[in-house]
Parts: C-alpha cells; sequence; structure tokens
C-alpha cells in the first residue's frame, strides 16, 4: 500500500474541504497521509500570473465560490467567504513544515482552513496562528519562534521547488508514487491509486 501525498496551500479555496476528509478517507480506503505544505505564488509567478486565476478571470471565480458553497454544504462544513482572497500564508506553511512530522501538524492545518474558510480569520497575523496553536494545547511562541528559522525557511522553499518539479501547478494535488492527481474531486482517485487500482 503506497502513501498518499498531500500537497496543499492554505490560500487555496478547494484545499479546505480536501484537509477535512483526507485523514478519515485515506484510512479507510487503509493508506497513510504524508502532509505536504508548499507555495502556489511561485508557481503562479512561473505561469505569468500575479494573483489567483480565480481573481484574475472573475468568471472562472464566481463559478468556484459557488461550486465551493455547494462542496461545503454537501460535506457539511462550515464556508464563510474571506474578506481577502487569497490570504497571505507565509507563516501558517512555515508553522506547517515544523509539524508535517508532528502529531499535532494534521489538527494545525485543519485549525488553520477553518480560521480562514469557517471564521474569516487574518491567517497571516502572527496572533491568529499563536491562537490556533495555543487552541490545541501547544507553546506558540517556541514554535512561531522555529518556523522563523533558517531551516525550516528552506524546508518550505525546497518544498515549493518539489511541487514544481512533481508538476504541480495547482492546489489541493495528491501524488501517489509520483502519479499526480489535482483537485478535490481527484481524492478518491488517488486513493484508488494507492491501493493498487492502477488501469
Amino acid at each position: 500500500m503506497s502513501s498518499l501525498h498531500f500537497w496543499f496551500e492554505f490560500a487555496s479555496t478547494y484545499s479546505y474541504p480536501a484537509a477535512m476528509r483526507v485523514e478519515a478517507r485515506a484510512a479507510a480506503a487503509g493508506t497513510t497521509v504524508v502532509w505536504r505544505p508548499f507555495l502556489l505564488g511561485p508557481i503562479f509567478q512561473d505561469q505569468g500570473w500575479n494573483d489567483s486565476p480565480f481573481n484574475i478571470y472573475p468568471a472562472k471565480g464566481r463559478y468556484m465560490w459557488r461550486d465551493l458553497e455547494r462542496l461545503c454544504r454537501k460535506e457539511g462544513l462550515p464556508l464563510r467567504r474571506p474578506s481577502r482572497f487569497p490570504r497571505p500564508s507565509l507563516l501558517a506553511a512555515r508553522v506547517a513544515c515544523v509539524g508535517a512530522e508532528e502529531p499535532w501538524g494534521p489538527a494545525f492545518v485543519r485549525a488553520v482552513y477553518h480560521a480562514n474558510f469557517a471564521e474569516d480569520r487574518d491567517i497571516a497575523d502572527p496572533d491568529v496562528v499563536g491562537a490556533i496553536l495555543a487552541t490545541l494545547g501547544l507553546d506558540a511562541a517556541a514554535l512561531a519562534e522555529r518556523a522563523q528559522r533558517v531551516e525550516i525557511k528552506a524546508r518550505l522553499r525546497a518544498s515549493t521547488d518539489e511541487a514544481a518539479a512533481l508538476g504541480i501547478f495547482g492546489a489541493p494535488s495528491f501524488v501517489v508514487d509520483g502519479e499526480l492527481f489535482w483537485g478535490t474531486d481527484r481524492l478518491d482517485d488517488a486513493l484508488a491509486w494507492a491501493r493498487g487500482a492502477r488501469p
């Protein structure tokens, strides 16, 4: 059974429902999740975009927000459209890099998505990120300090470079043994691939 690598970006709308269900779906499929934070900004810049494509192309953006409403309602997830989109996610992504191999990592990821897309809280604000960590019973000050270390910054840059090398162009993306599945609606296909169903 192969692991499912879940590539996510905190500013990504469709990564919100994916993050909320990926762990349970993977467990039901008998596989594990490798949580892979990265930044879409550099990847978008390489494509010539200086903003989210959902802002660059208004019709696409209108469809996305309506589609996300339907999806969240189907999944039983609260949704409150952020007053700023996309929100900078650098700090949260660095903390997620710290937590990627820690037991609290997935809970932190889900809490950040909930803050951004259910509560319209500014996840770029250190106080907001600190409050999320504190709610999880973690030492917010120590983790915030660690997230600013050179090695964590380098880890996030390397993760973003790896995502680009894998051909990732959006989030969420799922990678199983080098096979790329893009979009929250491809989670089940990725899990089937992990189980060995490879037509």
